[in-house]
């Protein structure tokens, strides 16, 4: 059983879900046909949250499925390399290893080209979960890209059921790739077919929009239509400008630092794992503002500091170059 609350060593933060290539071209700012080459980078969000909490010094796992090939044996390594137990990834032998190329704008957004039909992280079957892993963790993490197609759907959503049962705080960031989703009404009914099952729920400025229609993003919206019973943390991150926060109790806005974006891919995941990273040590941050307010502070620069570097993993910091920001935001 998962054991919450303090802990002299903080709990294990298990992430579910894909990990794959990114190719992200060497020049910014033109599409992919112009682009005069491509930097391989590995990816995919709930395995970059993963990398980002041990890379803070937290304990973290990955479960997801890759192919038995060169790349899903190197994301496998690195991994491994990063401090993140691996022992819940299994490979698949009758597919590859998504890829995704990667537009980057010249601020540094993106757009993404996908190449999965299907790739291994979509047949993860339930049986393959490794049970005894998931009901060790204190957080469970995962995204909604795992909820497009069977059989990784169900295996989500067993994951999720051993995880709730052994009292893990269950971690959701929507992570929208709409290219991959049958339809817009598929994407957001399934999104929202397991949103009231989440203890913390993280959606950026266009994933707000996307499930509300709301383009203020309101805090009344946000209350009414995005905020359940039984949540404990509603993150909306608002690019450059930091990140909203809403609980039962308190609600308000923290900023972050300006930086020159050069890719923003896994910024966000970056600032998920930061989060997971401070709560797991302690979850009674979630009933107090002052010091949620230091820990999104602090979440908030490690985002803004992988968005300063290309690709995902490499750009995710350690916790003295965070802490150093800060204290020069602090002086500034």
């Amino acid at each position: 059983m998962a054991s919450n609350g303090a802990s002299v060593n903080g709990g294990l933060v298990i992430s579910f879900g894909e990990m794959l290539i990114d190719f992200v071209p060497t020049l910014s700012g033109v599409s992919l046909a112009e682009a005069p080459g491509f930097l391989k980078a590995a990816g995919g969000a709930p395995a970059n949250v993963a990398i980002a909490v041990a890379r803070l010094g937290g304990k973290s796992a990955f479960v997801g499925k890759l192919g038995d090939d060169e790349f899903g044996r190197m994301l496998a390594a690195i991994l491994r390399e990063n401090g993140v137990d691996d022992g819940g990834v299994r490979f698949d032998d009758g597919a590859r290893t998504a890829l995704a190329f990667v537009t980057l704008r010249a601020d540094g957004e993106r757009e993404f080209m996908f190449y999965r039909n299907p790739s291994a992280d979509m047949l993860l079957r339930p049986e393959e979960l490794d049970v005894d892993l998931i009901k060790k963790a204190t957080i469970f993490h995962y995204g909604s890209i795992s909820l497009i197609s069977e059989p990784c759907r169900s295996a989500h959503l067993r994951a999720m059921d051993i995880a709730k049962d052994s009292n893990s705080l269950l971690s959701y960031d929507i992570n929208l790739r709409l290219p991959l989703w049958p339809s817009p009404e598929e994407a957001k009914h399934r999104i929202r077919s397991i949103w009231n099952k989440a203890d913390i729920i993280k959606v950026s400025d266009v994933e707000f929009e996307f499930l509300t229609g709301d383009s203020s993003l309101s805090d009344e919206t946000a209350m009414s239509s995005l905020f359940h019973e039984n949540l404990k943390l509603l993150l909306v991150t608002i690019g450059e400008k930091g990140c909203k926060y809403y609980t039962k109790n308190f609600k308000g806005i923290v900023g972050s630092i300006s930086v020159k974006a050069v890719d923003t891919t896994g910024a966000g995941d970056a600032f998920v794992g930061a989060l997971l990273r401070k709560i797991v040590e302690d979850q009674s941050v979630l009933q107090d503002e002052k010091r949620l307010r230091e820990i999104l502070r602090f979440a908030n620069i490690c985002g803004a500091i992988t968005a300063t570097k290309k690709g995902a993993i490499p750009s995710l910091p350690k916790e003295p170059e965070v802490l150093a920001l800060l204290k020069e935001a602090k002086e500034a």
